[in-house]
């Protein structure tokens, strides 16, 4: 079964304790971020302190609510521009309640070579994320079979990563 609208805005509201994510591209390609992305190009930047929009109101949601939401997203140096415009977005997120995580193999074996990206919540329902090798996303698929495995790439991605803030401290960016 195949995701899409109503019905994947759901799964962000309806999850009882946890939203976690596995991200492993260096680049997406989202229609609504072209423009901003366009910008961050062209050398413009977002103040992260005065940054709100949807997203971060639902992160305050979500946290008022007790839940957790986070996301491990699998990187190598250099990054590319997408994805040092998506580290631009991210603080606000974090200091919104997004319990992002960076794991970089640059120069090392990556524990999760070959996993593609997928969104578990709770622990026991995941949507596989299709994308094209250019980042377009063609679909989400509501996974059939036994989520155990995917429980184990959580744990490998948060045992093999470090917080974004630690992450980007270190890049002297």
């Amino acid at each position: 079964m195949f995701l899409d609208g109503e019905n994947w805005k759901a799964k962000f509201r309806e999850f009882r304790v946890e939203a976690w994510r596995l991200e492993t591209l260096p680049v997406y390609k989202v229609p609504q971020e072209e423009e901003e992305f366009r910008r961050f190009l062209a050398g413009e930047r977002l103040d992260p302190h005065a940054y709100s929009d949807e997203c971060t109101d639902d992160l305050k949601r979500v946290r008022r609510e007790g839940k957790a939401k986070g996301r491990v997203h699998i990187v190598t140096r250099p990054l590319s521009d997408y994805l040092r415009y998506e580290f631009m977005c991210y603080q606000p997120h974090a200091w919104a309640g997004d319990d992002i995580r960076i794991m970089d193999v640059t120069g090392r074996d990556n524990p999760l070579a070959g996993v593609q990206d997928f969104w578990m919540f709770d622990r026991s329902e995941v949507v596989l994320m299709h994308y094209e090798s250019d980042g377009t996303q063609i679909n989400r698929e509501v996974y059939e079979g036994n989520p155990e495995p995917l429980r184990e790439y959580q744990r490998i991605a948060l045992a093999e990563s470090v917080p974004f803030e630690e992450y980007v401290k270190g890049l002297g960016a």
